[in-house]
């Protein structure tokens, strides 16, 4: 399956289309590959795409006041990623997004995401349902971070996303969950005897 009809798969379950309308918006997309450890931009950049992964595994993540890395999301195929704030306001970024794996991007800059909205209003509609279900995630996960404890977000997180702890390091993985590595490592090592 190529990186477009990987796409087209993904956008049938949120709207239809027709052909002239697939072939409308893969004019509009640019093709990409980024070798792992390349960054696809970093703080104080502005976020000029919108990505979609047609393959691999990239880390979203910024710096925080010690300057510790500290890891937002892991998408992985079929996942949008960017960053919202930047790419919309066209204003420096907070964060940074490496590729964890070699990836095969699409992407799509702002000007042609407002021709799309403005061609195929029905695009609109699909990265409103999308925005809202990332936003329903952050919430949970906040709500994660403040009220479970360790084990139990980590145990959220390979329930959610059983393929990813496989793809990426564990010094990784506890940066998400907010705790070190050796912690993560007890974690793993008590549920393993269980």
């Amino acid at each position: 399956m190529t990186g477009f009809e990987q796409l087209d798969a993904h956008i049938a379950r949120f709207i239809n289309l027709d052909d002239a309308q697939r072939q409308y918006i893969h004019g509009l997309l640019e093709q990409r590959e980024v070798r792992k450890k390349d960054h696809l931009f970093r703080a104080g950049q502005i976020c000029r795409y919108e990505y979609y992964v047609v393959r691999g595994c990239l880390r979203v993540y910024f710096l925080d006041d010690h300057g510790s890395e500290v890891n937002l999301m892991f998408p992985v195929e079929d996942w949008w990623l960017g960053d919202l704030i930047s790419f919309t306001e066209q204003t420096p970024s907070a964060l940074y997004v490496e590729a964890l794996e070699d990836s095969q991007l699409l992407m799509i800059n702002k000007e042609n995401k407002e021709s799309l909205y403005e061609k195929i209003p029905a695009f609109e509609r699909m990265f409103r349902v999308l925005i809202l279900r990332n936003l329903a995630v952050l919430q949970h996960r906040l709500i994660a971070t403040i009220s479970h404890s360790a084990e139990e977000r980590y145990l959220a997180f390979i329930e959610r996303y059983p393929d990813i702890p496989q793809r990426i390091p564990q010094h990784h993985i506890a940066s998400y969950l907010g705790v070190s590595p050796e912690f993560l490592s007890k974690i793993r090592k008590k549920l393993s005897a269980q």
